[in-house]
């Protein structure tokens, strides 16, 4: 069998997933394509699928309907050839807290079947990488949750996968540990590895992912980069916070003017909202209608849309949204 290779295959591609756990569908008919040495983040609330797409496409759980490919090999037909290529860092810590850092690596090195010398070296390796170098030879279980989702990441590298699949791997940690893994993941991309990200925390993709799709009830409901799904619920807004709410009215009379537009008004929070073409322009032209008015002004900002707008229009519900009655329970079933 021939596999195909090049910058122009995709290094991840499913086409019509689907998988059913009983009555609930959990993915029904998901397509993605991940090129290669790019970040795919991959959204949705709890439940909406994403763990599921994950466990196909790393060969732990079977679809029903549907094919994909990893690194140019079928995940259900070559499923050896396909773990041989990837890493793997899922939602826990899949880390033995009875060994040291450093025995966990080189154990993983020799699973990889890596010469004991080679796993010695790239353990070494890994360790200082991920900040981890002090704590090596402490056993697992002195390490702090973010030490340990460090540690987890550099096992999922042992091996130098071309394929890394990190399911929600910053969940739980604190801000500094989650910057510090947003690092380490830029500096895998920018040596040529392939990630697959999934998450709810929408700064994360926003930061990382070079290509977004959203999965809802288990479908993919969007793909784009971040740009371009922001761009899909419109432009540039200004807001301006008044420092009264009696100059209301003016302030929307010189700002109706000065965009020749309607602009949208909350007399409560004395906020007032317009949605603007040539940002830049345009917030000019307000403040200095607003100063000729002489309406007084706490706050005056242009902002674009944010993922989390991107992501109520499109699910109707937040990203950290809990799972639903209706979402797919955490089912997964071992492949040979």
């Amino acid at each position: 069998m021939t596999v195909r290779s090049g910058a122009d295959v995709p290094a991840i591609k499913a086409q019509g997933l689907c998988k059913a756990f009983g009555k609930v569908r959990a993915l029904d008919g998901v397509d993605l394509a991940v090129q290669q040495g790019s970040v795919l983040g991959l959204l949705g609330p709890n439940g909406a699928g994403k763990t599921t797409v994950v466990r196909i496409l790393t060969t732990l759980l079977r679809p029903d309907a549907g094919r994909a490919e990893v690194a140019g090999f079928d995940v259900v037909k070559r499923p050896h050839e396909v773990r041989q290529r990837i890493g793997l860092a899922g939602q826990q810590a899949a880390v033995d807290e009875y060994l040291t850092g450093r025995g966990n690596l080189e154990m993983v090195g020799r699973l990889y079947h890596l010469p004991a010398k080679t796993a010695r070296q790239r353990a070494a390796q890994l360790l200082e990488s991920f900040d981890l170098a002090a704590a090596g030879d402490r056993v697992v279980k002195t390490y702090s949750g973010g030490m340990r989702r460090r540690l987890d990441l550099a096992a999922s590298l042992v091996a130098t996968p071309p394929v890394v699949f990190l399911d929600e791997p910053t969940t739980g940690l604190d801000p500094r540990s989650r910057a510090g893994m947003w690092q380490v993941v830029e500096d895998l991309v920018a040596k040529g590895t392939t990630v697959l990200l999934t998450t709810q925390y929408l700064e994360e993709a926003d930061r990382l992912a070079s290509q977004i799709a959203v999965i809802d009830q288990g479908l993919v409901v969007a793909t784009g980069s971040p740009d371009d799904l922001k761009r899909s619920v419109g432009g540039e807004r200004i807001d301006v916070l008044v420092s009264d709410r009696a100059s209301v009215p003016a302030a929307r009379a010189a700002m109706a003017g000065a965009l020749g537009r309607e602009v949208d008004a909350d007399w409560e929070t004395r906020r007032l909202t317009a949605e603007v073409q040539r940002g830049a322009q345009a917030l000019t032209a307000v403040v200095r209608e607003l100063d000729l008015a002489g309406v007084e002004v706490d706050d005056i900002a242009l902002r674009r849309p944010t993922l989390d707008e991107v992501f109520l229009r499109l699910t109707g519900h937040p990203a950290d949204a809990s799972a639903g009655p209706g979402s797919a329970p955490d089912v997964e079933e071992e492949v040979g």
